[in-house]
């Protein structure tokens, strides 16, 4: 493994041998805003030992005006170019962890929060490994408030139905530029929607390729006269866009959540994790889908998990185990269906893992898989099945937020309290909205 200093070294040496003019040092506010300020080549050695200033107390959620001084220290194992599809300059970017001046890792920095939880994770002997599939629509650029898709194509369509394989295809090399390995994309279901799969990793860099991910798609799409959306749920009537993660722990090179002695092929720590998820999802779910948009992705019908149960094979269980080919035993994996890209990465990882591994360490027994359609289930049988359902609102969600623990001990005080105070507020503030279809709807007959 190589040290901290050699990876500085590899990153001075990248800069100068690439020819390198600016260098852009990336981090979010703990609601995922990405944030960045640029330095020349030649400060990126300062940068690497002792960092850049800024002021925290202008970031959302950071630090009030008192405790406003803070530092960005890179962190060299994130350093990468920009594809020449982006910009025809040499520019590259790096992720960075946030510190206060005494040289403390700041407790409300993302990356810190996560860093944190998957240090709990390794003194149980687990790695923890996730692959996002982010779901984006490609809109045209008009005149009118409501947004055109670019296309009318549906799932895995061909052209001429779906017109953006072109689109498509330059952002999945663009990312491959940027050293995040594609695995698939393809059509969605709904008109204009989309999907590029990225290979699975350890969660930081995934979290940190998340970020990258949103803003080449919008990069490119740009190019072709179009805008890329991650809004969980823009159009009425059709599917939202959802970001499913798929998991696994792994004990050095071999997948914990596998056992083929186990129920379902799945290990003890698997159902655990499971358990653990479903039981505190309620707790988590204001972190995982955290816009007043989020909720109106999240209703039966449209492939959005609703109801808080598992399954193998199942779409609409909010848990689901993908079948695993033989051979294959390290695939298996649990996805989790109800995140969406409007969360910060950081925070929703963080978040998941600790419900998961509060699962482990309590041996929280998962009821027993659902594989029918739970959409077409009737009161009775969710009852039968003890199928409860996730919270209809941003503000249900956040109430279960604010009394539970686990968030609590997962994000740190610091954040925790900040989040809080910007959810409500944000859905203080959508309470009080009076919307167009409030005018339409009432107009008539007020």
């Amino acid at each position: 493994m190589q040290s901290n200093e050699e990876l500085k070294q590899q990153v001075i040496e990248k800069v100068k041998s690439n020819g390198i003019s600016l260098i852009t040092l990336q981090f979010v506010d703990i609601f995922g805003t990405a944030k960045t300020c640029a330095i020349p080549p030649r400060e990126i050695e300062e940068a690497l030992d002792n960092g850049i200033g800024f002021d925290g107390s202008s970031i959302e959620g950071f630090a009030r005006i008192y405790e406003s001084d803070m530092r960005l220290i890179p962190d060299p194992t994130s350093f990468t170019i920009l594809s020449p599809r982006i910009t025809n300059k040499k520019v590259a970017t790096i992720f960075c962890d946030v510190y206060r001046v005494e040289g403390k890792p700041f407790e409300g920095d993302p990356r810190h929060i996560l860093r944190r939880n998957l240090d709990e994770a390794k003194k149980m002997g687990f790695n923890y490994y996730v692959g996002p599939e982010l779901e984006f629509f490609l809109f045209k650029y008009t005149d009118g408030i409501e947004p055109v898709p670019q296309d009318h194509g549906g799932y895995f369509d061909l052209a001429p139905l779906d017109l953006a394989f072109e689109v498509r295809g330059e952002a999945a090399a663009t990312l491959e530029d940027m050293g995040i390995q594609v695995e698939m994309g393809h059509h969605e279901v709904a008109p204009g929607q989309h999907e590029i799969d990225f290979r699975y990793g350890d969660a930081l860099h995934v979290a940190d390729a998340v970020i990258t991910y949103k803003y080449a798609l919008k990069a490119i799409a740009k190019k072709h006269n179009l805008f890329a959306s991650f809004m969980p749920k823009p159009l009425f009537g059709v599917n939202g866009s959802g970001m499913h993660v798929h998991q696994s722990l792994w004990t050095r090179d071999k997948n914990a959540f596998f056992d083929k002695n186990g129920k379902y092929g799945l290990s003890e720590t698997a159902l655990y994790f499971i358990g653990g998820q479903l039981q505190y999802i309620k707790e988590i779910l204001s972190i995982l889908a955290p816009t007043v948009n989020s909720y109106k992705r999240l209703i039966p019908g449209y492939e959005a998990p609703v109801y808080i149960c598992w399954g193998r094979r199942n779409r609409s269980a909010l848990i689901r185990v993908p079948e695993y080919f033989i051979g294959r035993e390290k695939s298996i994996r649990a996805e989790i269906r109800c995140p969406d890209s409007s969360t910060n990465p950081y925070l929703a990882f963080a978040v998941m893992l600790k419900a998961g591994l509060e699962g482990i360490k309590n041996k929280i027994e998962p009821p027993e898989p659902v594989d029918e359609d739970v959409y077409e289930f009737d009161d009775a049988q969710l009852k039968e099945f003890y199928i409860d359902q996730v919270p209809g609102s941003l503000g249900e969600a956040i109430s279960f937020t604010e009394k539970s623990m686990l968030a609590k001990s997962a994000l740190g005080e610091h954040t925790f309290t900040r989040f809080i105070e910007g959810k409500k507020k944000e859905w203080k503030e959508f309470s009080m909205a009076v919307t167009n279809w409030e005018w339409q709807r009432y107009l008539a007959v007020l």
